[in-house]
């Protein structure tokens, strides 16, 4: 199979080079579980290590290498994983439930994830974890940015087109870690207990096998 003459493989090597701790490496590490395929995992910390010649323009993280093809940023990854890679699609069927999946990788990358990981998360619980010591100011300034947040996720979650916790889809993919992360934060828990629906779908989402054989920190 050829791309623009790249030749393809669903049987070429795939190795994914991520940040163990990293919430979007655990992303794309959920949606290979869930597609039931076999990867090697690569682990660069672009916090602390010289990215030297790496395959990411700006030496961040994730990065998947698929036999000839390389890709960085997460969207992207996940997308190809669904669409490239054998195994059930994570793609919701029909034109609105497909933007909704968009909409929430949108709404977390976009206005989540600094206020829910690296504000709460990281001072909360990845800090003490490496004998550092939180900043009750900025978890304090994370949970309200935050808040916006969670409301527009629920608004999503209500509709139920996706977000059921019955299909999974990229949307759950993206958006379960970073819930996770922010739910160890007995703050984030509290927060995200003041939205019904998504309160709903995530408990039938932390109790599924895809996210806890990919929990980083388990």
């Amino acid at each position: 199979m050829t791309d623009r003459g790249v030749v393809r493989s669903k049987s070429a090597p795939l190795t994914l080079i991520g940040y163990r701790y990293s919430v979007y490496t655990w992303i794309v590490r959920a949606a290979l579980h869930l597609k039931a395929t076999p990867f090697h995992f690569q682990d660069f910390d672009p916090f602390t290590q010289d990215p030297g010649p790496h395959p990411h323009p700006f030496g961040r993280v994730p990065v998947l290498q698929h036999g000839a093809v390389s890709l960085f940023e997460t969207v992207p990854i996940c997308g190809y994983v669904d669409a490239g890679l054998n195994g059930p699609s994570l793609t919701p069927s029909g034109a609105l439930a497909r933007a909704r999946a968009q909409q929430v990788a949108a709404i977390i990358d976009n206005y989540g994830y600094w206020p829910m990981i690296r504000q709460v998360f990281a001072h909360r619980v990845f800090r003490p974890l490496v004998g550092e010591e939180p900043d009750e100011a900025t978890i304090a300034e994370g949970l309200t940015v935050s808040a916006p947040v969670l409301a527009a996720l629920e608004k999503i979650a209500e509709e139920g087109l996706i977000l059921t916790g019955a299909t999974l889809t990229l949307a759950d993919c993206h958006l379960a870690p970073m819930v996770s992360y922010f739910g160890r934060a007995p703050e984030g828990k509290q927060a995200l207990s003041r939205h019904p629906a998504l309160a709903r779908w995530w408990a039938e989402v932390s109790a599924q096998e895809f996210l806890r054989a990919t929990d980083p920190m388990a």
